[in-house]
């Protein structure tokens, strides 16, 4: 089968960084250019409302009706009609009038352009150019009417916004309106010459610092990973050939303490290897291995409880009682970040020393590649490229591999041919959660595994356990099966993780009696408290 090509780490994160740079860029640009925008529009709205408001303090509101009617200019209407004039030609307005509005349209009483030929001189009549500026234009008929700039595109007058204050008589009563037009495009231009300014300083900034916090990333995780990967992968081959593998990682942080906990753990594991063929020598071979092999079993698993005492958001508590022929049975638990805990529960095939061996391989294996930040499902694809790398015996391990999220219960779940777990949500019962499987873990070459999503409450509990418990057999060659497996976590569904596994471990002594146990019994119980 062909083998799938992996991804490399360092190209993801050079995108990831280009892509961050721009998503920055973009940010930043669209943040500051919205500010701008509105800033320049609050200036423009106070501009144009001062010369509105001017213009409708300088007008004699009872001459306008007189205006309309008879079409005559006395000395106020020229007075008006020069500052209008002046103010137009001596600023960046582009239209200053004034008109009274009527049902179906406008009448011009001044204009900034008047003159002998004007189109808006007195009398002049226009329509609304909707229904949307005839209402606006009668809302301004009122005491203090909302001064908010109107921004429109017309074919006619282009791209303005208009500014309206009314022209009150003697009596109070709104007469007319002055009316004021900015042209638009030139602030449109500032704006994109703003933004233009701000995106290239922006742009320079954010190269410049992703640089070198990329060239960090890459001497201070990407390299050492690398070589976490490499040395890894070799591992098995050195332990058979007894060599000692040399991880070169001196990044001074969790990465150095991972690459010597690996060293040591090959040390440790050669070491083994290197007692177990002495004892061999000396005494009988079938005692030896069961003795070595069970002690090697059992020391590499977490056995300190609570194993976190400043974690609240959950409880965890795990056995593994080892049958007299020992086997490949294993949990572990073990927190990928300060948010993030992972859960593993897993059976390796076969029984003795290997098996035993193959254990620890994988679980290692197993936990390297989850603190790389994999998923649940991408690290067991790792690991089943490293495990199937010199497996000449045709080993194999069902895995279960959950990392939860212990801040808001969000977990993903990778099943490889393992037992199905059991659930309990809240005051609920517990039950059998079953659901496609994916093969076992060492047994194709360039496997793709599932993986799903699940979502845990406060007092939500998972049970998760190897073969062993639900093929525990008595002498009547009866198994203890998922039905009473489930009987004995439902009998006290409050009770805490160790005291749950302390009844179904009872129940089972209790089903089975005298008979011998053929297999590891091993259970993982967590309760998840929320935050």
């Amino acid at each position: 089968m062909k083998k799938k090509r992996k991804k490399s780490l360092q190209k993801s994160i050079r995108r990831s960084v280009i892509a961050f740079a721009l998503m920055l860029v973009i940010a930043l640009s669209a943040l500051v250019g919205i500010q701008y925008w509105y800033t320049r529009i609050d200036a423009y709205n106070k501009i144009a409302y001062n010369y509105a408001r001017t213009a409708a303090e300088i007008i004699d509101g009872d001459k306008i009706a007189g205006y309309i009617e008879t079409g005559k200019k006395d000395g106020h209407y020229y007075e008006v009609a020069e500052v209008l004039k002046a103010t137009l030609a001596q600023t960046d307005l582009k239209y200053y009038y004034v008109f009274v509005p009527y049902e179906d349209d406008l009448v011009y009483v001044w204009d900034g352009d008047t003159g002998d030929e004007a189109p808006y001189d007195l009398g002049y009549r226009e329509g609304y150019m909707s229904d949307e500026s005839k209402a606006a234009t009668r809302s301004i008929y009122r005491k203090d009417p909302p001064e908010r700039l109107n921004i429109q595109k017309d074919s006619e007058y282009g791209y303005i916004g208009s500014a309206y204050s009314p022209v009150f008589d003697s009596s109070g009563n709104p007469v007319a309106v002055v009316g004021v037009d900015l042209s638009m495009p030139g602030m449109q231009r500032a704006i994109w010459e703003y933004i233009s300014l701000i995106v290239v300083t922006v742009s320079l900034i954010t190269v410049a610092a992703l640089s070198v916090f990329y060239r960090r990333v890459d001497k201070n995780f990407i390299r050492p990973i690398k070589e976490l990967e490499k040395s890894s992968g070799e591992m098995v081959g050195n332990i058979e050939r007894n060599e000692a593998i040399e991880i070169d990682v001196h990044t001074g942080d969790e990465l150095e303490d991972l690459a010597d906990s690996i060293m040591k753990m090959d040390g440790d594991l050669r070491t083994y290897i290197k007692e177990i063929s002495e004892i061999t020598a000396e005494k009988e071979r079938l005692g030896a291995e069961l003795d070595v092999a069970t002690a090697i079993q059992t020391s590499v698993l977490p056995r300190v409880f609570p194993p976190f005492p400043d974690k609240n958001e959950f409880d965890l508590y795990a056995t593994m009682v080892p049958a007299l022929n020992v086997g490949g049975d294993f949990y572990d638990f073990f927190l990928v970040d300060d948010d993030h805990i992972a859960l593993v529960m897993a059976d390796v095939s076969g029984k003795g020393i290997p098996a035993s061996l193959f254990m620890m391989v994988s679980k290692i294996y197993i936990k390297n590649a989850v603190q790389q930040g994999l998923s649940p499902a991408e690290a067991l694809m790792k690991v089943n490229e490293q495990l199937l790398d010199g497996n000449d015996s045709g080993y194999f391990v069902t895995v279960w591999l959950a990392v939860i999220d212990i801040r808001t219960g969000d977990g993903v779940v990778s099943n490889c041919g393992h037992e199905h777990p059991v659930l309990k949500h809240g005051n609920g019962d517990f039950e059998m959660i079953k659901y496609p499987h994916s093969p076992a873990v060492s047994t194709i070459e360039g496997m793709v595994f599932k993986e799903h999503s699940f979502k845990l409450e406060a007092g939500d509990v998972v049970f998760v356990y190897t073969d062993g418990v639900t093929e525990a057999t008595n002498s009547d060659n009866e198994l203890f099966g998922e039905d009473r497996l489930l009987a004995s976590l439902n009998k006290d569904k409050e009770a805490n993780p160790q005291e749950l596994l302390a009844n179904v471990k009872e129940d089972i002594d209790a089903f089975v009696g005298d008979a011998p146990q053929f297999d590891d019994i091993t259970m993982l119980a967590f309760k998840y408290n929320g935050k």
